[in-house]
């Protein structure tokens, strides 16, 4: 299928996920920001260090305890980026070593999000967070609830700081972006 076929298609999934998912919804929030996690991956690139050897799996991780986690193993199966399978992993602590490549951080007690997203910065991993401002810190990727529909924010130059570069198609599809 060429690029452009698969990206409207993506594209139409995310829209509708946007346009369709209630706020406060609970479990249905939970399961369209779990969707959206394996989904970002092919509008980001990587520095070539930092990815690995073809093959190897990309891996999310979410860090901390929060619904999401189950959720977004399930959305990962079967997934695949850049030719790369995807692999979830749950982590209580995240460092720049952790192995990961993008990172739901829901904070913890072991590791607050304002010190999970201080361990990360400029380490080459895509953070998201969740309404990350009103809890002390945001990701590259924050959700937010607008209205009756989870929205996404995007920091670009949180991203460029980390050698990474988010597809302008993404950052299209942001309610904001801070651009690099």
């Amino acid at each position: 299928m060429p690029t452009s076929r698969i990206f409207a298609h993506i594209s139409s999934a995310i829209f509708l996920l946007l346009s369709f998912a209630p706020a406060g919804a609970g479990p249905l929030e939970y399961a369209v920001k779990a969707t959206f996690l394996p989904k970002f991956a092919p509008f980001v690139q990587w520095p070539t260090a930092a990815i690995g050897p073809p093959g190897t799996p990309l891996v999310i991780c979410v860090q901390g305890d929060d619904p999401v986690a189950a959720l977004a193993e399930r959305a990962a199966t079967g997934q695949v980026a850049w030719s790369r399978p995807m692999a979830v992993r749950r982590l209580a602590i995240i460092g720049p070593n952790s192995g990961c490549h993008i990172v739901y951080i829901a904070g913890s007690a072991a590791q607050p999000l304002g010190q999970a997203l201080a361990a990360l910065r400029r380490a080459p991993v895509l953070t998201i967070t969740d309404a990350g401002a009103a809890k002390g810190g945001r990701g590259m990727i924050d959700f937010a609830l607008t209205g009756n529909r989870v929205t996404f924010d995007i920091d670009d130059a949180a991203a460029a700081e980390s050698g990474l570069v988010i597809s302008s198609k993404l950052l299209g599809l942001a309610r904001s972006v801070n651009r690099r």
